[in-house]
């Protein structure tokens, strides 16, 4: 295991990612490298392949330990309403808190697992909703695109300019309201 010359404690993964993600918020996915990590880690760059194998290990990890810090709706018998705004505001957070790496990974979706954590609170979410089973990952797939388009206008400056008086969570909030009604609609 590396050793840190800073402490002279083990490096850990947790300190890795948590540096990927300054890094990422300060210079951009463009602006991490092996090298920028090792410097901001004070190790010896090589170190850090007896943790990861590459930039995109890296970027995967990264984006591993923010999705590990959703803050997700349990099944606690809330209405479906309340959970799926809940995991709308949860994802927002992301794109608010680490608006570069989440614009890097809607380009580049192979960095990200589609399976366990939000994806399958979403399906929870969407079948007490009343999606059939054989339209979970299609609807799914539609609200998410959704949900990323109006965050990519958002983190982007779009929002407001289209809207210099709006309020970016007001405005939100209402294409959530829209997404609510429009299942609520389709499952009556």
């Amino acid at each position: 295991m590396a050793v840190s010359a800073r402490r002279g404690q083990p490096l850990t993964t947790q300190e890795i990612y948590a540096a990927v993600l300054r890094l990422v918020d300060e210079g951009g996915v463009e602006g991490l490298s092996m090298r920028k990590l090792a410097a901001e880690l004070d190790v010896n760059p090589m170190s850090l392949y007896h943790h990861v194998e590459n930039k995109d290990a890296l970027l995967r990890g990264a984006c591993t330990a923010v999705a590990l810090g959703l803050r997700l709706p349990p099944d606690d018998g809330t209405p479906w309403r309340e959970q799926l705004r809940a995991l709308a505001h949860a994802y927002r957070s992301i794109a608010l808190s680490h608006p570069a790496l989440w614009s890097y990974v809607n380009a580049h979706p192979d960095l990200v697992e589609h399976e366990g954590g939000m994806w399958e609170v979403f399906n929870r979410v969407l079948a007490a909703a009343g999606v059939p089973a054989g339209e979970l990952v299609r609807v799914r797939t539609v609200l998410y695109t959704f949900v990323s388009g109006l965050l990519t206008a958002e983190t982007g400056g779009l929002l407001a300019g289209l809207d210099p008086d709006g309020d970016a969570e007001t405005t939100f909030d209402a294409a959530i309201d829209l997404i609510l009604d429009a299942l609520e609609s389709r499952a009556t």
